[in-house]
């Protein structure tokens, strides 16, 4: 796995921590989880600038679903996710 894929690997985690703070009072359930991450992902993480550009908001909650239900939500699904994340948005240098 490649520093990029690393980096946003834990920003996905910081995401989730977050999300369950955030959404505490229901033990971090939210039928909408994918808007909530791509939020915070583009508005208050380093995605972006790892990329080399911000993906547009919608396709990224699109991929997130895929990606729940392609990967689940299980140990190491932040690994799977962010590899297919830069394999996706990545801005070719």
């Amino acid at each position: 796995m490649d520093e990029t894929t690393k980096k946003i690997s834990a920003l996905l985690h910081e995401a989730g921590e977050t999300h369950h703070i955030v959404y505490r009072i229901t033990d971090g359930e939210d039928d909408d989880w994918a808007s909530f991450y791509a939020d915070w992902l583009l508005d208050h993480s380093e995605l972006p600038d790892l990329l080399g550009g911000a993906p547009v908001r919608s396709h990224l909650v699109a991929e997130l679903v895929a990606l729940e239900g392609e990967f689940g939500a299980g140990a190491g699904w932040e690994d799977s996710y962010a590899a297919r994340v830069v394999e996706r948005f990545r801005v070719a240098a």
